[in-house]
Order: C-alpha cells, then sequence, then structure tokens
C-alpha cells in the first residue's frame, strides 16, 4: 500500500476517481491485525487506490477529518467524500469489505 507523504500529495490524491485512505499507526494493535489482510483486500477491490496515512504523521489531516479511532478508512470520489468506516473498534476482513461494497452502490 503506497503511504502518504505530505498534504499536498492527500489534496491531489483525493481528487482521484476512487481513492481510499487508511488510516493507522506502527503502534497501534488493532491495525497489526489487519494487516495481513489487506493485499488481498486491495487485489479485490482494483477499482481503489489505497493509501496509508501514518496517524501519527497527519495528526492534523485526522483532526480536519475528525479521525479519532484507527485504524478507519475514508473513501474520495472526485474529491468529494464517498464514505467513511470511522471507529475506535478493531475492524475484521468483512466489515472493511462490506464498506467497499456500500461505496459503489
Amino acid at each position: 500500500m503506497e503511504k502518504l507523504q505530505s498534504l499536498e500529495q492527500f489534496e491531489k490524491l483525493k481528487k482521484n476517481e476512487r481513492v481510499v485512505f487508511m488510516f493507522s499507526a506502527d503502534w497501534c494493535p488493532d491495525c497489526r491485525v489487519i494487516e495481513p489482510i489487506l493485499p488481498s483486500i486491495e487485489a479485490d477491490y482494483p477499482e481503489y487506490q489505497f493509501i496509508y496515512v501514518d496517524r501519527d504523521g497527519f495528526i492534523d489531516l485526522c483532526g480536519e477529518l475528525s479521525i479519532f479511532g484507527i485504524p478507519s478508512f475514508v473513501a474520495f470520489h472526485e474529491g468529494e467524500e464517498a464514505g467513511r468506516f470511522v471507529s475506535k473498534d478493531r475492524k475484521t476482513k468483512e466489515e472493511i469489505e462490506a464498506f467497499l461494497n456500500s461505496l459503489s452502490s
């Protein structure tokens, strides 16, 4: 998964057709749990570009987007927020897939 490098890159990427930002951190145990399933989710949803956002590196962006729990996912479609799966709870593969499926409906 590509890592976000700058706020300028975020602004550019969110204008893409379908992009999902995954907010995470190296110290987050719930984030480590889903790490092994992320490649298969990326492979199953090739229509989306997935971007890893380090919460600690982009704390102001997290505040702007009301990301107060990780891991969390925010999807954009051509600059507009298309959906979010944001909570402090641990996510399962099934929950992440249900979120992604809800974006195309």
